[in-house]
């Protein structure tokens, strides 16, 4: 929107709404426009990281594809990345699945 669509909002919400609401139709306007760039904002991390998921996913095919041997430094890369997560992913479930254990270990000797 231009300068001169602007005034021309302006002036039509001040006649439509006087001068008493407009200020309040005005903040509200501006969180559903704050709301919605916060909305699209996520939607495009969420895409972006997909995105990337994907391509990782379709390195991984061609490594594999490949045998793991005589990769190229993009797909050496995705591997290692790959197997870092898997390796953070594994670590985290061990941790979380001790303390169960050995709570059902104490709950069993009772």
């Amino acid at each position: 929107m231009g300068m001169w669509e602007l005034v021309v909002v302006f002036i039509v919400g001040l006649v439509v709404l006087g001068p008493e609401r407009l200020p309040v139709a005005i903040r509200t306007v501006s969180r559903w426009v704050k709301t919605a760039k916060a909305m699209a904002n996520s939607v495009k991390a969420e895409v972006s990281e997909e995105l990337r998921v994907h391509e990782l996913h379709e390195n991984l095919k061609k490594a594999e594809q490949q045998g793991l041997k005589d990769l190229s430094p993009d797909l050496q890369n995705s591997v290692s990345e790959l197997q870092q997560a898997a390796q953070s992913v594994t670590h985290s479930y061990k941790k979380s699945q001790t303390p169960a254990s050995n709570s059902q270990q104490t709950d069993d000797s009772k």
